[in-house]
């Protein structure tokens, strides 16, 4: 598998999210990690793929073991990621803010993050990028009682959830544990 501890990353776009994907493979590359862009390569080449059908490879090649993570980058970032979200084990979420891409990593473990060029600036899609491939769940939030293992229990749940066996239980989810967790303010002397 291709990790973000070896600066290994995929990327994709369709024909409108190309030109931020531009910026931030531009952005990476010079920060030295490998960048396997799987398309589309140009702005304005022949026949480009359509947005679904691009974050189906992408969401693919996370679902296989291929990649760690994924950036992905449409028109707004929606469309590619529900087609990326219908590959099993892929965690999209789409991201406009270096706190969201902060709170998605650390909080709900992404594996896929998408960006919309349409709302995007080129900056804060690098800036998010940084972000997002520095940090790991439950990073920065050690000093939050249960923090990590709240979240990890969401994901875990996720990971396993089965619509048949959810349904045959009355729509109530198969429990992997509880951890309590409540809202908190960072405190000031961190």
């Amino acid at each position: 598998m291709k990790t973000i501890k070896d600066k290994q990353i995929l990327v994709a776009a369709d024909f409108a999210g190309f030109p931020l994907k531009e910026v931030v493979v531009e952005h990476l590359k010079k920060k030295d990690w490998t960048v396997t862009d799987i398309g589309v390569k140009a702005e304005d080449g022949e026949n480009p793929e359509m947005f679904h059908r691009i974050g189906l490879k992408a969401g693919a090649k996370i679902s296989e073991g291929e990649f760690e993570r994924a950036l992905i980058f449409c028109g707004t970032g929606m469309g590619i990621h529900i087609a990326a979200s219908k590959c099993p084990g892929v965690f999209a979420g789409v991201v406009e803010s270096v706190p969201a891409a902060l709170r998605a990593i650390t909080g709900n473990d992404i594996n896929v993050l998408a960006m919309g060029a349409f709302y995007v600036a080129p900056q804060m899609g690098k800036d998010i990028v940084d972000v997002y491939l520095s940090h790991n769940l439950g990073d920065g939030y050690e000093w939050w009682p249960n923090f990590y293992e709240f979240h990890k229990v969401a994901c875990d749940e996720l990971n396993n959830f089965d619509y048949e066996k959810f349904k045959a239980n009355g729509f109530e989810v198969e429990k992997l544990g509880d951890y309590p967790l409540e809202l908190r303010e960072k405190p000031d002397t961190i």
